[in-house]
């Protein structure tokens, strides 16, 4: 019966070996920031962002002054020149709408901006942690920058260093 009962356990623990997952994790604000040339795009962004946005609010500073001029004015107007300005005012509104969409929207001129000055760094980065992740057999690499619900991780598990050694950084 004893054997019976070791011999379980022992195959119950080389099962339980066999089913065993490996896990890596990187840090991506870390390796991000050894990356010279994603600094620079970064920075090269930022400052194209700040010019669309003042665009963008340079216009609605006219729309809301086209607004302010015909609240003031809207007692000496007739109908139809109150139909005109509303109107006018409408456009100009909707034209900030579409500037703001044209250059901050989903597809973007800043998002587009952005998977061209960037979007090579950050296959050059996949490509790394998949070449590692097969190497080593892990079963998951992790991003600790963005997975909120990583408390504690232990250093030896993490391979930033070795990702940005791989990429030649």
């Amino acid at each position: 019966m004893k054997k019976i009962i070791i011999a379980c356990v022992v195959a119950l623990l080389g099962s339980v070996n066999a089913f065993a997952q490996k896990y890596a994790l990187i840090d991506m604000d870390y390796i991000l920031k050894q990356i010279p040339q994603y600094e620079m795009a970064n920075e090269q962004l930022n400052q194209i962002s700040k010019r669309w946005q003042a665009e963008v609010e340079t216009l609605a500073a006219e729309a809301e002054q086209m607004y302010k001029q015909y609240e003031a004015d809207m007692v000496y107007l007739t109908q139809e020149q109150k139909i005109q300005r509303e109107n006018d005012i409408l456009a100009k509104e909707k034209e900030v709408q579409d500037l703001r969409l044209k250059y901050f929207g989903p597809e973007g001129e800043l998002y587009q901006k952005r998977n061209s000055l960037v979007g090579h760094i950050q296959d050059d980065i996949y490509n790394a942690v998949k070449e590692i992740a097969e190497k080593n057999n892990f079963s998951m690499v992790i991003d600790r920058a963005s997975a909120e619900s990583v408390i504690y991780a232990s250093p030896k598990i993490d391979i930033s260093k070795e990702v940005l050694q791989k990429m030649g950084y």
